[in-house]
């Protein structure tokens, strides 16, 4: 089953009805033909509630998507967790202006028939939807993978929690409206269901894309969205977790996962290696406790790792020291729409100093592996309204790409080959470091500091020797170990740095040059307006 995501029958007959709610219009999941006497393969729908993740749909990048009415790459998970956790912090902004949702993704102006919003809602209930119906129809088969699928649906459920909120919530497939659990509901939920399911699942092991159950959640995966949930509980509930964040992350630094720390291969650094083509081969999955697997002969899609490259490049973006231009995808490549705002630029260049250079040079520049960016023949910022639309009037993103680092060809230069590590170690060396800080006056423990330190070395970046990390170095840490990783939103919320009268504004947000504040209410998003008309159980988010 080494290929499991990677080679999906088609299974149209499980494109199953939402059935959280009633959907309606432009929005509706294809529902299953009552009349259609089909039996549904219990390995074929094990294998789409991971491949939601990753896929569309059934037929290709853009063919019969699991959710009528928007393309595929709208929908897809990856994109649509950079866009909302990314475009709306002081990491990245995006030129196409004249995209609906774009610009208020940008400006933090989002309300409840932003489309893309949609397009995150739905990809995520399609997946809990799925999981139900594994769970109903299969869960007495394999304890195992009940277990897994039961993973997949508190993930789901945790993402819909942190996204929206208040949410509509069931366990079971039905046409009934489901009702609207709080956030404090969900939490409890979601922490009950992990715990259960611990020790039914694989003992966690480290795995390339040659071995068996690569891509597959093992005990580690609990461990890691335990800590992810701890870590922000005080955010979901009023109360904080930072010791069980702590616990968890160590769970995870003890296990058989590891910070990859491999040689430079070919010019490309161990940092880089996490973001390649070959990532699942190259050695730099020993990191990566929950790979979302990406072929580009088996995965073609729009809303995966092609976005995370094609988005962010044009054609003159130079990423390694052997010249190497551009992300490796030649068809449709070179989307050139989203780039650094300045506040991300000046976590790495903090003396206002950052060089017009390659990206092949930056690192260098920076003193740090980490900081990937292009500035030839670009600005640093966006002085004005026409400069948001111009891809150069800001610094190229070049952390991801399809390159291999042996210097192998890409399977289809169509499509990327690049697994997108949803879970890696240094999240946990993070949340350790973070959690115990807070329970120390708000300075690193000297285990967290080494934790730290242990992330500047592998990046070649100075490790301190001497003092603490403050709170403030420790959200600047997750900003340049994560950026673009889709997770900027829930921290700068966790650290109050995002909604509300805080003491941070960054380049546009507001929809200001300088930045200005937005209401609290905009630290999560609007329930959809499509599943508010239908299901009378919800209440609209306060503030939309």
């Amino acid at each position: 089953m080494i290929q499991y995501i990677k080679k999906i029958a088609p299974v149209a007959a499980l494109l199953l009805s939402l059935s959280i709610t009633s959907c309606v219009k432009d929005l509706d999941v294809k529902p299953i033909d009552p009349n259609l006497q089909t039996e549904i393969n219990p390995n074929h729908l094990f294998n789409k509630c991971y491949a939601n993740f990753a896929l569309a749909g059934n037929s290709g990048p853009d063919g019969d998507c699991d959710i009528d009415g928007l393309d595929g790459g709208t929908t897809g998970f990856i994109r649509q967790l950079f866009n909302s956790n990314e475009l709306t912090t002081d990491e990245a902004i995006c030129c196409w202006t004249q995209d609906e949702g774009i610009p208020e993704f940008n400006f933090n102006a989002y309300g409840s028939s932003h489309p893309m919003l949609k397009g995150f809602y739905y990809r995520l209930y399609f997946g809990v939807t799925i999981c139900n119906q594994y769970i109903s129809n299969f869960g007495d088969l394999d304890k195992q993978k009940t277990a897994e699928v039961r993973f997949i649906r508190a993930l789901d459920y945790y993402f819909l929690m942190d996204a929206f909120g208040n949410i509509p919530f069931t366990e079971v497939v039905s046409a009934k409206a489901a009702p609207q659990y709080s956030r404090k509901q969900m939490y409890d939920y979601i922490e009950k269901e992990l715990l259960a399911i611990e020790n039914d699942l694989m003992e966690p092991r480290a795995k390339k894309s040659t071995d068996a159950n690569y891509g597959r959640v093992d005990k580690a995966a609990v461990w890691m969205l335990l800590s992810r949930l701890y870590l922000n509980a005080e955010v979901y509930t009023g109360t904080a977790q930072w010791q069980k964040a702590a616990d968890y992350a160590k769970k995870v630094i003890n296990s058989p996962y590891q910070l990859y720390t491999g040689a430079t291969v070919n010019g490309w650094t161990a940092y880089q290696q996490l973001f390649m083509g070959d990532n699942g081969e190259n050695g730099a999955s020993v990191e990566a406790i929950f790979p979302i697997l990406q072929d580009g002969k088996r995965t073609a899609a729009y809303g995966g790792t092609v976005f995370l490259i094609n988005a962010c490049y044009d054609k003159a973006a130079t990423v390694n020291i052997n010249g190497s231009a551009g992300g490796n995808l030649y068809d449709n490549a070179n989307w050139a729409g989203v780039r650094a705002r300045k506040d991300l630029i000046d976590k790495f260049f903090p003396n206002n100093n950052a060089p017009s250079v390659t990206g092949a040079v930056m690192p260098t520049e920076a003193g740090d592996d980490r900081a990937l960016f292009d500035g030839v023949d670009r600005t640093i910022t966006q002085e004005n309204s026409k400069d948001l639309s111009v891809f150069t009037k800001g610094f190229a993103v070049v952390k991801y790409n399809n390159f291999y680092s042996t210097g192998a060809t890409a399977k289809d230069l169509r499509y990327a080959d690049t697994d997108f590590f949803l879970f890696r170690v240094a999240e946990a060396y993070l949340t350790y470091a973070e959690a115990t800080a807070r329970l120390n006056g708000g300075q690193t423990t000297t285990e967290g500091t080494d934790l730290i330190n242990q992330l500047h070395i592998r990046a070649h970046a100075t490790a301190r020797t001497s003092g603490a990390y403050t709170l403030n170095d420790i959200l600047n840490e997750w900003c340049k170990e994560f950026y673009f990783e889709g997770r900027r939103r829930v921290d700068l919320v966790r650290f109050n740095k995002f909604g509300g009268n805080v003491n941070y504004n960054w380049a546009w947000k507001g929809g200001e040059l300088n930045g200005r504040n937005f209401a609290t209410t905009r630290n999560v998003f609007a329930i959809p307006n499509s599943d508010i008309i239908v299901n009378k159980n919800l209440i609209q988010n306060s503030g939309y």
